[in-house]
């Protein structure tokens, strides 16, 4: 009411001054009236915004003003961000043990990562389902069995929406930490190294990520990192405009599909997912080198610190631990067969807090 007041008076002040300014004639009586209507005008928002709270709002507007800029993410150390191990509970981990099972966002389509196994029980296994069910045995401790781990089949570009719309607890998905992410989704310390890799037919003429895929069409997952990268290379002229990168997907396996019916020249994803594509087709193959260092990370909600301390807790353990539930033991059943012991990814990343 005090506003709309204030606003009455202000408007019957100008109204007098006006109607005596009519003696004055012309241009002069019409600029005082101007003047006098926006300095109305500029106090109007102020008076109505206080309304009833009065200081607080405009306390609020001060603090806006001075808000310091975040600093920027710098791409190259943006995989060290994550906070320190803990092994405390907090808020999310305790509304976790209270509902008894634990969300988890993975693939069914990855072969070796994550996927349906025709030839076992049907369930789940992968090198990213594995690292599933250590975080849930550390979480629940004794309590554990595999029926509290309950896994959410999602596409690629669905991966950060479960996050923040709280569909899932955390992703476990290849999921690559870069800045853009990282604004949006709280990512673990990095858990694997890769690089985005071409896959294309071995009679191909195409050789990697250059020239040779002039003319080309290619194919990416949509909402991943490989369709961002191909983007910005033609964008930097790094690729030949001519490179067709319009053929998006859900998932990476959509590509090889695709690979095998001839609607596409070649796939661009992580290397570490195209060799298990190459695995499932031994009419393919890498061509060329990665051309991108890629860390994976669980995704988590931005406000569940306690749950992010607690997965690089769980990390510390599970990249040292020799024994058949550490990570190398996973990578030897899953990825061994399909990436080498010499490569690049045949080591856990070592990590680095913030």
């Amino acid at each position: 009411m005090r506003a709309r007041s204030d606003f009455f008076r202000r408007l019957s002040a100008v109204r007098r001054v006006r109607a005596g300014l009519r003696g004055w004639g012309g241009v002069g009586a019409m600029a005082v009236v101007c003047v006098l209507a926006v300095a109305f005008v500029l106090l109007l928002p102020l008076t109505q915004s206080r309304g009833e709270a009065g200081a607080d709002l405009g306390g609020q507007r001060t603090a806006q003003g001075v808000q310091a800029k975040a600093a920027k993410c710098d791409e190259s150390t943006v995989q060290d961000q994550s906070p320190p191990p803990s092994d405390s509970d907090g808020t999310t981990i305790n509304a976790i043990k209270e509902r008894g099972y634990l969300n988890v966002g993975v693939d069914q389509n990855s072969y070796r990562w994550g996927y349906l196994n025709p030839n076992s029980s049907g369930e789940l296994e992968g090198f990213d389902i594995d690292l599933v069910h250590a975080i849930a045995k550390n979480i629940f401790g004794s309590s554990y069995s595999p029926s509290k781990v309950h896994l959410l089949a999602i596409p690629t570009d669905q991966r950060i929406p479960a996050v923040q719309q709280k569909r899932v607890d955390m992703v476990v998905r290849t999921m690559t930490i870069n800045c853009e992410r990282a604004g949006k989704v709280a990512f673990s310390a990095p858990y694997f190294v890769t690089g985005q890799q071409v896959l294309a037919p071995k009679v191909s003429t195409v050789t990697g990520h250059n020239n040779s895929l002039a003319d080309k069409r290619v194919c990416s997952a949509k909402g991943s990192t490989a369709y961002e990268r191909l983007d910005a290379d033609k964008t930097a002229h790094t690729l030949p405009a001519s490179v067709d990168i319009k053929d998006t997907v859900p998932n990476q396996l959509d590509c090889l599909v695709k690979l095998q019916l001839g609607e596409t020249d070649a796939v661009v994803t992580d290397g570490a997912l195209a060799a298990s594509l190459a695995a499932q087709d031994p009419t393919v193959e890498l061509k060329g080198a990665a051309f991108t260092t890629e860390y994976y990370g669980v995704a988590m909600n931005l406000k569940a610190t306690d749950l992010v301390r607690r997965v690089n807790r769980v990390l510390e353990t599970y990249r040292t631990d020799t024994g058949p539930g550490g990570w190398r033991a996973s990578y030897t059943k899953w990825l061994l067969p399909t990436l080498r012991a010499d490569s690049k990814s045949a080591d856990p990343p070592t990590p680095h807090y913030k």
